[in-house]
C-alpha cells in the first residue's frame, strides 16, 4: 500500500466523531488504532483536544507530540513516504494554535 503521508486532526473536528482517522492519540499518551482504513492515500492522526487556541503545548499535549513524531517516524519507515510529509486535515483542523514547529525529530538521532 502507498501512502502519501500523514493528515493530522485534533478531536473538535466536527467531521471526527468516533471515525474518520487511523489512530487516536489519548492526552494520556495510549494510542488506537482504528478498526477500518480511513483513507487509501493518506494516514489519519487524531489527537484528543482542542489545538485552536495556544501554541504553547501543555504536558498532556506534549506528551501527545512526541507519540505523533514516534508514530510518524515508524509509518514513513514502513511505508515509503517522507517524514515531512505532515498535513492539517483542514484551515481550521488541527487548529490555528497546533505547535507544528514543536514536531522536530532527528532520523539520525531519535529524538526531538
Amino acid at each position: 500500500m502507498q501512502y502519501f503521508g500523514i493528515v493530522v486532526h485534533h478531536s473538535v473536528c466536527p467531521s471526527i466523531n468516533g471515525k474518520g482517522y487511523d489512530f487516536f492519540i489519548t492526552r494520556k499518551g495510549i494510542v488506537i488504532p482504528a478498526m477500518l482504513q480511513t483513507d487509501p492515500n493518506y494516514i489519519h492522526i487524531c489527537l484528543e483536544g482542542d489545538f485552536s487556541r495556544s501554541s504553547d503545548p501543555d504536558a498532556g499535549q506534549q506528551e501527545q507530540l512526541f507519540l505523533l513524531n514516534k508514530l510518524r517516524l515508524r509509518l514513513s519507515q514502513t511505508f515509503g513516504f517522507g517524514q515531512d510529509e505532515l498535513f492539517p486535515h483542514t484551515r481550521d483542523c488541527p487548529g490555528e494554535g497546533f505547535p507544528w514547529s514543536k514536531l522536530v525529530i532527528s532520523l539520525k538521532d531519535g529524538y526531538h
